[in-house]
């Protein structure tokens, strides 16, 4: 059995006080979790999570690396620093950053390697927009995101990712897709990853990235290829960020 993972992006949210209420409420409530759990924060607060999160069943990591080693690239952070500051994961690939900033599949891919390079965890985002599934193209369009990692990093890397599936769709609009949607796509996706290394893909952890939140995480993570939640808005509340993580156990 694959112990389930629960991730919580921030994405740009935040502050120091904000930060130290919520981490706190979240270890107050963490003993005795059977599921492992991360927050991914924005670059400023790592240190405050290297801080207060050290020695602690709860880790943490970035939202974002860039493909290059230190050098004259203003803004961008490197996966040395993420290193620096005591990360474990590192979110690449995130539909935000592929929207919002371009990010093709031949990038993520070079990003994956970077972080795979230091150490580092990569949740690998995958998932397609609603046009792309009313017209079919889903199994197309995560396989294409899926393909470019594999391709970049090769089978012996397989068993040190981790992949969250992200229906674009359901990310911030309140919809969701069912628990056997979410497991086709799941399923799928292990099956990419069976073909490039049988052995490690069933030791792979899939998480579901489309608006979990503790009303439907039981029944999402309850499928058999649905190994975690990578979390938005709920996980910016103590409470729901832990009822998710114990609806994991």
């Amino acid at each position: 059995m694959r112990q389930k993972l629960v991730v919580g992006n921030w994405k740009m949210n935040g502050s120091r006080a904000a930060n130290a209420t919520l981490l706190n409420g979240i270890l107050e409530g963490l003993q005795d979790a059977k599921a492992a759990a991360a927050v991914c924060v924005p670059a400023p607060y790592l240190h405050q999570c290297q801080d207060l999160l050290t020695g602690t069943a709860l880790a943490w990591g970035g939202q974002d690396v860039s493909c290059q080693q230190p050098g004259a690239y203003t803004g961008e952070v490197c996966a040395s620093m993420l290193q620096d500051f005591g990360c474990r994961y590192v979110i690449i690939g995130h539909s935000e950053r592929r929207a919002y900033h371009g990010e093709a599949n031949d990038l993520v891919a070079r990003k994956v390697q970077s972080a795979l390079d230091a150490g580092l965890t990569p949740i690998v985002c995958v998932g397609e927009t609603l046009a792309q599934r009313e017209a079919g193209q889903t199994m197309d369009v995560v396989g294409a995101q899926l393909d470019a990692v594999l391709a970049q990093v090769g089978p012996d890397a397989v068993h040190k990712l981790v992949v969250a599936y992200e229906p674009v769709w359901a990310i911030g609009t309140g919809k969701t897709a069912t628990p056997a949607m979410a497991q086709e796509v799941h399923a799928a996706l292990r099956e990419k990853l069976r073909v490039c290394n049988a052995e490690a893909a069933e030791n792979v952890l899939v998480l579901y990235g489309g608006s979990m939140k503790p009303d439907n995480a039981a029944d999402l993570m309850a499928q058999p290829d649905i190994d975690g939640g990578l979390i938005g808005g709920a996980a910016l509340k103590a409470a729901d960020f832990l009822a998710i993580i114990r609806a994991a156990q």
